[in-house]
């Protein structure tokens, strides 16, 4: 996530996103648009592309949850209920249209309907070329916007991007919090796969296999980074002990899928 900068967008067909007024989402009869403590490697390995958003039965009997079933946003709202057209589930896939403006009255972030507090959380996502998202964890509708409340897994073009990037903005990073440990993104336009842990305030985030971030909510350099950095004014910023997990709409085009999730 990058606040406040511009990002070219592709141009795609607008279908209509709308959250209902009590913050689920429904898909239209002729569209699936809508309103709306670990060191090891993930036990639930990626799904193939000939089983997509499925589970298996060893994922099953070990908790895991699909939080997308590939054909429409059941289980998802637009953030806070705002109105938006950016969000549709389409060939397996939840994509986040492109805008040719990273402003507009009809952008907001794609929020679960239910909140997770010790989780390990995976999914796999692909970003179009000078791209910019994130995945936003422990998230709460409290604030204007989800980033406020919850720390954000970097999703961005580290190569391409049309400005200029900080380490702590690259991909795989605690966003604005911490430069990722290694470098471990896919070139544009491929899949990568993520898998964030969060186990009583011990976060790690994971990038095609490779640990890019770990780190203690609450603890001393914890605090130190908060402070000095951008959420030093953001009072409310990992406070949320019990969150959403919030996909940001950032302007750029994002795809996501099998998306799943185990509570610890």
């Amino acid at each position: 996530m990058m606040k406040k900068l511009f990002v070219p967008a592709l141009s795609v067909m607008t279908i209509s996103v709308m959250a209902c007024n009590n913050g689920s989402s429904t898909a239209s009869k002729d569209s699936t648009a809508v309103s709306a403590d670990s060191n090891t490697q993930a036990t639930a390995a990626p799904v193939t592309d000939s089983a997509q958003n499925v589970l298996s039965d060893a994922e099953k009997s070990e908790g895991w949850v699909l939080l997308f079933n590939g054909q429409n946003l059941d289980g998802w709202h637009i953030y806070k209920g705002k109105p938006s057209n950016s969000w549709v589930a389409e060939n397996g896939e939840l994509h986040c249209l492109g805008s040719e403006k990273d402003k507009s009255d009809k952008r907001a972030d794609l929020t679960t309907n239910d909140t997770f507090e010790n989780f390990e959380f995976q999914t796999d996502w692909k970003l179009a070329p000078k791209g910019n998202s994130g995945i936003i964890y422990l998230a709460s509708e409290d604030e204007d916007a989800a980033y406020l409340s919850g720390p954000e897994y970097q999703l961005i073009d580290d190569d391409n991007f049309p400005e200029k990037l900080e380490d702590w903005q690259k991909t795989g990073a605690n966003y604005a919090m911490g430069a990722p440990l290694v470098k471990a993104a896919k070139p544009i336009g491929e899949w990568n796969h993520t898998r964030i842990v969060v186990n009583k305030g011990h976060v790690e985030h994971w990038l095609n296999g490779q640990k890019t971030a770990d780190y203690q909510i609450g603890s001393p350099e914890w605090k130190k980074a908060k402070a000095e950095g951008k959420w030093k004014d953001a009072k409310k910023y990992g406070e949320t002990k019990k969150g959403h997990i919030d996909l940001q709409d950032h302007g750029s085009e994002v795809w996501f899928k099998n998306v799943k999730i185990k509570q610890l």
